[in-house]
């Protein structure tokens, strides 16, 4: 079967005097049935070419899914009264959110059958769910598409019945006001998809008396809605990629006005809990890696701000958490999350201790003030997932849930370890790696799969997973490169990665791809990469750079197109990325962006195997750009090598929807690794 050919349809884009054509622009027309059929046509393509491969493929689907504990249930935590937990049946593709009231010898009370819900629907999504302070009116938004687009519906705790009333069109965001009845939530731009308003309902009434409370006018800005811990505040957080705005109102009085704690300011971001006579901040303000203040609830503003953590410049704020006797906060130091635990007494404080030279550690779901135990959640690249309870008085820690690995798999089997690529400039940039120990090779023959993503400040963690073990068992070597654009070593890291310093990302991950050729975990007849969204940005970029480097690449939903896209402000993410991207109606900046935009510079040369991923309801990367990049590919190239494009046409941008479903198109992207490597089908 010969691949697609996309019909060229010129369409010229001029900005500052200068003129793109682009011939597949015309693939943004989402009803057209020509996109459709080319869509097709594609996935005919690559089912054709991988057929051979296709019992290989449900055999590797079903070695990952036996990995997973069907019947599981998730650690119960405690709160007003009850203790609440999820779980899943054997067969089940969703949660069961479920109850038991004082004591876990309770009867358990199903809340919430997700797997009826969604019986018959080719995607299904429940977005969590928000009990009523009274306990007896369930919320919860789903989403049947898989674009992000939520309707909330509710149900009747004490009948177990569905109550006849929804509201459409949300963002999935939503919370409760003290009294029960009244309810607080976000919805969205209908065309930018962006959350600009908040409403308030109350329970009873039709949707179409929601009123509008706020609304979000600078379109560089979001909106949500969230309870305090405390549960006596309600806040809207309005932020951008650079400022924090928030109001705050008592939930006990949800018709009153919400009031600015602290003005937008360039620059200044901030996050606030209460606890007491005081708002407890995180902020950026004069401490690039933010520090944690406190300011009196009568007057909040930025002149009232009272340091609590003061700024430390190696050591990232990441988030924190409030108790009745502590203060917890979760930092990051070279590259490593760290726990402190501070008591409000003004005794030493301490951290709890981790021994792993690479790992992640988080604090968990805490809802109760008044109690001594901590929860923290722990896992590295080799130890899977763990719940604990830490005594803060005590510092005895006690394991609760360790993820469960269903098979033969032994710890002891695989090594961990952390080493360090030199970037471009001489900035030294961090690699997670495990291998399994019997089948590492030490002469550079070892296949090595190397991860990134590398933007918004998100942090690439070195995190256990049991279907990457479908990768170790055969010999591969898992990377992870931690570089630019990603806040892996402090806020410094992610704004060397972005806007003008953009260009960091990819030469960092470049650097670090030959670092372990040069030490010889592998070479790049053996060297893979992937990256998903911004990470698939990551691997078109890095492609046109050194398409020399690698054998294969894997990009899943790629953000591909970047100047048209960012040109565009009727689609979604736009507006509001200007300041991670930048704006290219600035010249500067649309020079620059152009000069890295892997769609607008595909050349006629060859490039690495390549598996491209794409969702048609994506609402984040539109499916247009990786299907255009694609086709731009397939006329440029000059390569014989495997060009694969898979589009779901019944998902979005997370994949499928359901627990084992995304393991389907896991499956899909491992096939392609080992077919590229002459694993074989038939030698699994």
């Amino acid at each position: 079967m010969k691949a697609p050919i996309a019909s060229k349809k010129p369409h010229s884009i001029t900005f500052h005097g200068h003129t793109r054509v682009d011939s597949y622009y015309w693939m943004r027309e989402r009803e057209n049935p020509e996109v459709i059929e080319y869509l097709e046509a594609e996935n005919s393509f690559l089912k054709e070419t991988l057929k051979e491969t296709e019992e290989f493929q449900e055999a590797l689907f079903l070695e990952m899914k036996g990995r997973i504990k069907e019947d599981d249930q998730s650690v119960p935590y405690s709160k007003k009264g009850y203790f609440w937990y999820m779980r899943y049946e054997t067969g089940g593709e969703y949660p069961i959110y479920c109850r038991k009231k004082d004591s876990l010898d309770s009867p358990e009370e199903i809340i919430l059958d997700v797997n009826e819900l969604g019986k018959g629907k080719s995607y299904f999504h429940v977005a969590g769910i928000a009990i009523s302070s009274d306990q007896k009116t369930l919320a919860f938004p789903c989403d049947e598409v898989g674009r992000r687009i939520y309707t909330i519906r509710f149900k009747n705790l004490e009948t177990g019945e569905l109550i006849d009333q929804s509201i459409p069109d949300t963002t999935g965001n939503l919370v409760w006001a003290t009294d029960s009845n009244i309810l607080f939530y976000a919805k969205q731009d209908a065309e930018t998809l962006r959350s600009n308003q908040i409403f308030r309902y109350r329970l009873g009434e039709s949707s179409d008396s929601s009123k509008l409370i706020f609304e979000e006018k600078d379109e560089e800005f979001t909106c949500h809605v969230h309870k305090s811990k405390s549960e006596a505040y309600l806040f809207i957080h309005s932020e951008s990629t650079i400022s924090s705005e928030m109001r705050f109102l008592k939930a006990t009085e949800p018709e009153g006005n919400f009031q600015v704690l602290q003005e937008r300011i360039p620059y200044l971001e901030y996050a606030a809990d209460h606890y007491g006579d005081y708002f407890w901040i995180k902020t950026n303000h004069e401490a690039q890696n933010f520090k944690v203040v406190k300011a009196p609830v009568s007057a909040p503003q930025l002149a009232n701000w009272e340091d609590f953590i003061p700024h430390r410049k190696e050591v990232l704020v990441e988030d924190f958490d409030l108790f009745q006797d502590f203060f917890v906060s979760q930092e990051r130091s070279n590259g490593l999350t760290q726990i402190r635990i501070q008591p409000w007494d003004g005794s030493e404080g301490h951290a709890l201790p981790f021994e792993e030279e690479t790992y992640t550690a988080w604090i968990g779901n805490n809802p109760e003030f008044d109690t001594d135990i901590l929860r923290f959640g722990y896992n590295s690249l080799i130890s899977p997932a763990s719940t604990y309870d830490y005594h803060m008085v005590t510092r005895s820690k006690t394991l609760l849930k360790q993820q469960e690995v269903v098979g033969d798999f032994e710890m002891e089997n695989y090594q961990s370890a952390r080493v360090w690529a030199h970037a471009t400039d001489g900035v030294m940039v961090p690699i997670s790696l495990v291998y399994r120990k019997d089948l590492f090779k030490t002469d550079g023959s070892n296949p090595l799969l190397l991860y990134a993503y590398g933007s918004y400040g998100f942090s690439t963690d070195a995190y256990f997973s049991s279907t990457r073990l479908s990768l170790l068992d055969r010999g591969f070597v898992f990377a992870i490169a931690h570089i630019r654009g990603g806040e892996d070593l402090g806020r410094h890291w992610y704004e060397d990665g972005k806007l003008l310093q953009k260009r960091n990302t990819f030469t960092d991950f470049i650097a670090c791809a030959e670092h372990l050729i040069a030490k010889q975990y592998t070479s790049r007849q053996h060297l893979y990469a992937m990256g998903g969204s911004a990470g698939g940005l990551l691997m078109g970029a890095v492609m046109n750079m050194r398409p020399d480097l690698f054998h294969g690449i894997v990009a899943a939903v790629p953000f591909v197109d970047v100047v048209t896209t960012m040109l565009d402000e009727s689609i979604p993410l736009t507006t509001g990325e200007f300041k991670e991207w930048g704006n290219p109606k600035d010249k500067e900046y649309y020079d620059y962006m152009l000069s890295y935009s892997p769609y607008d510079n595909i050349e006629a040369k060859a490039y690495p195997n390549l598996l491209v991923t794409s969702g048609l309801h994506d609402s984040q990367v539109q499916y247009w750009e990786p299907t255009k990049w694609v086709a731009k590919l397939r006329e440029m190239k000059t390569d014989s090598n495997l060009l694969l494009l898979h589009t779901n046409m019944e998902a979005g941008h997370g994949g499928a929807s359901g627990r084992f479903n995304a393991l389907k198109e896991l499956a899909l992207e491992y096939t392609f690794l080992f077919l590229l490597e002459g694993i074989l089908p038939d030698s699994n």
